[in-house]
């Protein structure tokens, strides 16, 4: 082995070594982001409640999911905007408090149409915090910016699995549970934002408003971006309509997209960042969604069956067993596919990171506000199973664009630029040994 690939093993290791040892602010977010998150995986298996308790029809219940995509993707484009004004820890503040109001608010709606009302403030909240969140952790965290990401992606996955977990225990009581945990458990988060991170210096620039969408002029951030927003039409579709589909209570979905979740950061954490390693990003990234494509596509074709019973390979599976089987397998496609796609948006574009996320957040949240309410209509004016093929054909759709801008994408040298850019705002959180552990890299 030569001196330099050991150096370069070094400092791939120590990265990685470092990514567990990290300044309190960082830690601090990461626990609010797991809230955070909690907050979507909670509301899911109270869908089917919901419909039932105030007279809806699935796509109308769908539109809680489509108010909260929409608002959080148009307002991604101002958090750059906001942040640089006040600052990281006041975004971070004021979006947590949104999210307390609005979710509270939701809980004690008597219709639908204002309970989706509600979601969309809640949307503005969550919108501020997931691209502050995501900048500020890239932003301070010791090591590669992949270790980051793998960091916000583990806290991404703990509340996704955890959420429905706890939102099925509270809907089997009400389903306005479900939103009034999410105000206490986000009223803690801002108490603890508040009291463990430092007051991060503004940075010395402020972003403009039109900063987001300029910075989709760059060929790898567009095509990352509009990437995302048909992989997400085909994660939300699953996220949002498969509820409906697989007909269980509130406790039986909690348990369903558990394991989903779990399965998610499983993969997140401890997989996605092998393959980084030894497989190029963006391929590795398309496979991933191939899989999942396919796995979209075998939910359809069960649903089609209209049978209790299917038969593979010669063993009998009932078609519930089946789809849950298909839900919880597409956690680990989507928990691979979320860190890599991640890492290549912080890399692909030469500006802020919180402005590069903004951007390629606005085309995700869009995709995945359209998903919810177009999979129930499909399925009410056409069939169920349509639903899950035309987010098959979505994401294979992704899968052509990534291919198409794979010479913006492959970029392997970009992927081992350190996570903290010798950036004034913020050397105040960063520890003096990290300039010399960054110098040897």
């Amino acid at each position: 082995m030569t001196d330099s690939s050991s150096a370069s093993h070094q400092a791939e290791h120590d990265g990685h070594k470092l990514s567990l040892r990290q300044p309190k602010a960082v830690w601090a977010v990461a626990f609010a982001c797991v809230i955070a998150f909690m907050g979507l995986g909670l509301v899911d298996p109270i869908l089917t409640s919901i419909a039932k308790e105030l007279h809806a029809t699935p796509s109308q219940v769908e539109l809680l999911f489509t108010s909260y995509m929409v608002v959080t993707g148009v307002m991604m484009l101002i958090t750059g905007f906001v942040s640089s004004r006040i600052g990281a820890k006041w975004t971070l503040l004021i979006a947590l408090f949104l999210i307390v109001v609005f979710s509270a608010l939701a809980g004690l709606s008597g219709t639908v149409g204002q309970v989706v009302g509600f979601r969309a403030g809640w949307g503005l909240g969550n919108a501020l915090f997931i691209a502050t969140a995501l900048s500020t952790i890239v932003g301070v965290s010791r090591g590669t910016t992949a270790s980051a990401v793998v960091l916000y992606e583990a806290a991404l996955g703990l509340g996704l699995s955890v959420g429905p977990l706890l939102g099925g225990a509270l809907g089997g009581i009400s389903w306005r549970g479900p939103f009034f945990g999410v105000a206490i458990l986000m009223a803690i988060g801002f108490i603890l934002v508040a009291a463990m991170l430092p007051k991060l210096p503004r940075p010395k620039q402020k972003i403009p408003i039109s900063a987001p969408i300029r910075a989709l002029k760059y060929g790898g951030l567009l095509t990352m971006g509009i990437t995302a927003f048909f992989y997400n039409y085909g994660f939300f579709t699953l996220l949002g309509y498969s509820p409906f589909v697989l007909n269980m209570g509130a406790h039986g979905l909690g348990y369903v997209f558990f394991g989903w979740g779990i399965s998610m950061a499983i993969t997140s954490v401890f997989i996605a960042p092998k393959l980084q390693k030894r497989f190029n990003v963006r391929r590795t990234m398309s496979w991933m969604l191939f899989l999942f494509a396919l796995d979209l596509l075998a939910m359809g074709l069960v649903i089609a069956t209209h049978s209790p019973t299917i038969n593979i390979f010669g063993w009998h599976l009932s078609a519930k067993a089946a789809l849950v089987i298909l839900v919880i397998l597409a956690g680990a496609f989507l928990g691979i596919n979320s860190t890599l796609i991640t890492t290549l948006v912080m890399e692909v574009a030469p500006v802020e990171r919180s402005t590069a996320s903004a951007a390629y957040s606005f085309l995700r949240f869009i995709g995945g506000a359209i998903a919810p309410w177009l999979s129930g209509e499909l399925a009410h004016w056409v069939s169920p199973s349509a639903s899950f093929y035309v987010a098959t054909i979505c994401v294979a759709v992704a899968i052509y664009i990534a291919w198409m801008g794979k010479r913006l994408l492959d970029n392997p040298a970009a992927q081992q630029r350190p996570v903290v850019d010798p950036k004034p705002q913020y050397e105040a959180v960063t520890q003096p040994s990290h300039s010399s552990s960054r110098g040897n890299r």
